[in-house]
C-alpha cells in the first residue's frame, strides 16, 4: 500500500525527532556537573580512585565531576542509587570488587548488578597478600597448604569481615587447596593486625599495600600474592597461581553506569578514562594507592565484570556465605 507523500513525510520528521534528544545529549555531554557515587568512606581506597579519576574527567570534559560518598551496606547504597538515577551520563558508580561479590552475598537486592549497569571502563586491580605470623612453621605456600591438610581446623585465617574481596580469597584457596582453615572475621583490618602480630591468628589476607611495611620490616612474612601474576612491588614474591594454577584474587576499582546510558556517552566516558591510564602523572598517582593500573575499554571491562560476578558466585554458594 502507498503511503501519501505528506503521511510520509510526516512519519519521516516524527522519526527524526525523537531520534534527536539521544543524540543531541550525546553531542552535548556533559553540559552540567558529572557526579561519581562511591560506596565507601573518605580516604578509602576507592574514594582515592574515585577522586582521581574525577578530576582527570574534569580536566578533559570541562565539567565538574563530583564524588558523593554513599557508605554502607558494603557498596549496596552507592550501587541502587546509581542503578535507579536517570540513564543520562550525569550519575556514575565507582564498582568494585564488592559489587561483583554482594550479586550473591546478599540475598534480596533492590536491583541487578550485571542488567542494572553498563560498564564503562576498568582502572585498576590491587594485589592482596597471604601472610603469617614470623613463628608459623610454614615459609611457603606448599608448606602451608601442607600443614594446613595435616592438622584440619587448626589455622585461624583473619580477615577484614564477612563477603570482603580478603574473605572470599580465603574462600577461594580453601575450594583450590582442599584444607579446611578456620574463617575469624574483624571490623576491619587494623584489629586483625594486631591479632595475627601477637599470634592469637595464623594468617591473614590482605592488600599488599596495606601490608608492604610490615613485611619490609620482617614483622610478618609473605607467603604469596593473591593475583594470578606477581607483584611489582614485590618481583620475589611467588603468585598463589604458581602453585594452584587459575588462582585469582585481587581487589580492583572501574566505572560504571545505569543501564539504557547512550553509547556515546559511554564511549566518550571510556576513551577518557582509558587515555588518562596512559598518563604518567595520573598513572603514578594510582600506583601511590598500591595498585596496578588496569586499563579496560567498555566491553573488555564488561566481560571482566560478568566473569567475576560468576566467580564469586561459586565462591560464595561454596561457603555458604550470607550477609541478610
Amino acid at each position: 500500500m502507498k503511503i501519501p507523500r505528506r503521511r510520509f513525510l510526516y512519519l519521516a520528521a516524527a522519526a527524526a525527532v525523537s531520534a534527536v534528544p539521544r543524540n543531541a545529549c550525546a553531542l552535548d555531554y556533559p553540559n552540567r556537573p558529572v557526579r561519581i557515587i562511591d560506596g565507601f568512606g573518605g580516604g578509602s581506597t576507592p574514594d582515592l580512585v574515585s577522586r582521581l579519576i574525577g578530576q582527570w574527567l574534569s580536566q578533559r570534559l570541562g565539567q565538574p565531576v563530583v564524588v558523593d560518598n554513599r557508605v554502607g551496606a558494603g557498596g549496596n547504597i552507592a550501587a541502587e542509587a546509581v542503578a535507579k538515577a536517570a540513564p543520562d551520563g550525569y550519575t556514575l558508580l565507582t564498582c568494585v570488587t564488592a559489587d561483583a561479590i554482594n550479586a550473591t552475598l546478599y540475598a534480596k537486592l533492590d536491583f541487578d548488578f550485571i542488567h542494572d549497569f553498563v560498564q564503562v571502563a576498568g582502572v585498576i586491580r590491587l594485589p592482596m597478600v597471604l601472610l603469617v605470623n614470623p613463628s608459623f612453621p610454614a615459609t611457603t605456600l606448599p608448606d602451608f597448604i601442607a600443614y594446613a591438610k595435616a592438622n584440619p581446623g587448626k589455622i585461624n585465617f583473619a580477615s577484614p569481615g564477612i563477603g570482603t574481596p580478603m574473605h572470599v580469597a580465603i574462600e577461594l584457596l580453601k575450594m583450590q587447596a582442599g584444607i579446611d582453615v578456620v574463617h575469624v572475621p574483624y571490623r576491619g583490618p587494623a584489629p586483625a593486625f594486631t591479632d595475627l602480630l601477637a599470634g592469637q591468628v595464623q594468617a591473614f589476607i590482605i592488600t599488599l599495600s596495606s601490608a608492604i611495611g610490615f613485611i619490609r620490616d620482617g614483622r610478618l612474612r609473605a607467603l604469596a600474592v593473591t593475583s594470578a601474576r606477581r607483584a611489582q612491588v614485590l618481583p620475589d614474591l611467588p603468585a598463589v597461581s604458581e602453585v594452584l594454577p587459575g588462582f585469582d584474587a585481587t581487589a580492583w576499582d572501574g566505572t560504571s553506569a545505569p543501564k539504557g546510558t547512550p553509547s556515546a556517552i559511554v564511549e566518550v566516558l571510556s576513551n577518557t578514562i582509558t587515555a588518562g591510564l596512559a598518563d604518567p602523572q595520573l598513572v603514578a598517582r594510582l600506583k601511590d594507592l598500591g595498585g596496578e593500573t588496569e586499563p579496560m575499554g567498555s566491553a573488555d571491562f564488561g566481560k571482566f565484570v560478568a566473569a567475576e560476578t560468576a566467580k564469586w558466585a561459586k565462591v560464595v554458594k561454596f561457603a555458604n556465605m550470607r550477609a541478610d
